[in-house]
């Protein structure tokens, strides 16, 4: 038993790092490009609706190749997915930097995110494997930095690269580190766990394309300008379509062990309940994310490199919490922490529910990072406790269905509030006597609709409990 205990604590020496500042490298670039549109624009001369799909496509093609990797985990070794990984990330990186034409950028986007999309679910799997039941939740902090971090920073920081140089730059700075990354894993990542021959399931792939891409697309489509209503429900009900039978062949798949996305791990109560919650965050989070920019540049004026600056603090003060999250977690449980952040979150909605011109920009701020350490307290505890409640054969699909959720949660999230603040908006013009008073009706009902769906994730919240093995693993110590 102790030869096993060191074996783990040596491989995660090894292997977490590497895989920490990978998976730091590729979630910044996703955030990146959004403040870098505008400049690629100009220099490609497309119009804001094509240069739009340099992220939709990165979007899509996350959500179609999540699912798969369940299977990858466990038909290759940890080495050979993380080389896949990070090659394709860099391939692309390289593509957007040298761009001549937009097809070229969006291909690299696409080669992009094909990377991104594996590297999640090989570092939760990885730990999942490598670290005792009892001191997880520490480790787990530490990704829940990273996934906060990164994407807070990724605005602020495309920002300052854009007021010195071209956007080629974003990637040109990004690369070498890729290829650092790339060259570490290869030399001094140890494999974990042992590949077992699943088959690829040939029907599963088509139908995992059909299911999340148009799902995610459609989503993404609901309030936006200039698109007919039926467009995305269309593409929203081929999407669920295709989700059914997606779900219905692997359920037949399982009973022979060659699922593509083993659905058993819904058969653990504590994995659904978490996973649940963690939906609902999602939504909240990302909507919350899209909405205030939003509110900050057409309601207050202000410019979007003062709006990635306020934005920030919170970002860093979610990142900086997380690995005292994870600690805590370890020593008192989940409840402790979920229970109380959930409260403030429903707080937050509320306080942004009553903005108005009147309200000053530093208590936006504030409550931005009441939110963001709140949500701190959430997703370390659920992102451990849902893993943590898996058989070890269940790690790589348990990790792949969160990152297929994440990404269904987040599109919807951002759909619902888009979706009401527009209509509440438009609905509000006639009535006032200025577009920012329009908007800031709209944002009224979109956080109180927050809100009002935040209450089932804080009933979920006294349902969460810690996984029995890190109990009884606790116990021993």
């Amino acid at each position: 038993m102790s030869d096993e205990i060191s074996l783990r604590k040596s491989s995660g020496r090894a292997i977490i790092p590497v895989l920490l500042v990978a998976a730091f490298v590729v979630i910044l670039n996703e955030t990146t490009m959004n403040v870098a549109l505008t400049a690629i624009m100009a220099d490609m001369h497309v119009t804001e609706r094509t240069a739009q799909w340099l992220t939709t496509a990165f979007m899509l093609t996350m959500a179609v190749v999540i699912p798969v990797t369940g299977w990858l985990l466990d038909r290759l070794t940890t080495r050979q997915v993380f080389m896949i990984a990070m090659t394709a990330f860099s391939v692309g990186t390289l593509l957007c930097a040298i761009a001549p034409g937009f097809g070229f950028l969006l291909f690299g986007r696409v080669v992009q995110a094909s990377g991104t999309a594996i590297m999640m679910p090989l570092l939760m799997t990885t730990i999942m494997q490598i670290i005792a039941p009892d001191n997880r939740g520490g480790v787990m902090g530490n990704i829940s930095m990273v996934i906060a971090v990164a994407p807070a920073i990724g605005p602020t920081l495309s920002g300052l690269i854009l007021h010195f140089g071209s956007w080629r730059l974003i990637f040109v700075g990004v690369l070498p580190i890729a290829l650092l990354m790339l060259f570490l894993g290869g030399r001094y990542l140890e494999n974990v766990g042992e590949p077992k021959r699943t088959p690829l399931d040939l029907i599963s792939i088509p139908l995992s394309v059909i299911a999340f891409a148009p799902l995610i697309y459609g989503l993404s489509l609901l309030g936006a300008e200039n698109v007919e209503f039926w467009v995305p429900m269309l593409a929203i009900g081929i999407g669920v379509g295709g989700l059914v039978a997606f779900l219905a062949r692997q359920l037949v798949l399982q009973g022979r062990d060659r699922a593509f996305l083993d659905l058993r791990t819904f058969t653990h109560s504590s994995f659904t309940i978490s996973l649940t919650m963690l939906a609902i965050a999602m939504m909240a989070m990302f909507g919350s994310i899209i909405m205030l920019p939003l509110l900050l540049q057409k309601a207050y004026g202000m410019e979007a490199l003062q709006v990635g600056l306020m934005m920030l603090p919170g970002g860093i003060l979610m990142g900086l919490l997380s690995p005292i999250v994870g600690r805590i977690f370890d020593r008192a449980g989940p409840r402790v922490l979920v229970i109380p952040a959930s409260v403030l979150v429903l707080g937050v909605f509320l306080f942004f529910s009553t903005m108005n011109p009147a309200t000053p920009w530093w208590a936006v701020m504030i409550a931005h990072m009441v939110m963001s350490a709140s949500f701190a307290c959430i997703f370390t505890p659920l992102f451990t406790v849902a893993l943590g409640s898996l058989p070890s054969n269940l790690y790589s699909h348990g990790s792949a269905v969160i990152g297929a959720v994440q990404q269904v949660a987040g599109a919807a999230g951002t759909a619902l509030f888009v979706t009401v603040f527009a209509m509440q908006t438009a609905a509000a013009r006639p009535a006032v006597a200025s577009d920012a008073a329009a908007m800031l009706a709209g944002a009224h009902w979109a956080f109180l609709g927050a809100g009002a769906i935040w209450t089932a994730a804080m009933f979920c919240g006294f349902f969460v409990r810690r996984p029995e093995n890190a109990v009884q693993a606790g116990a021993a110590h």
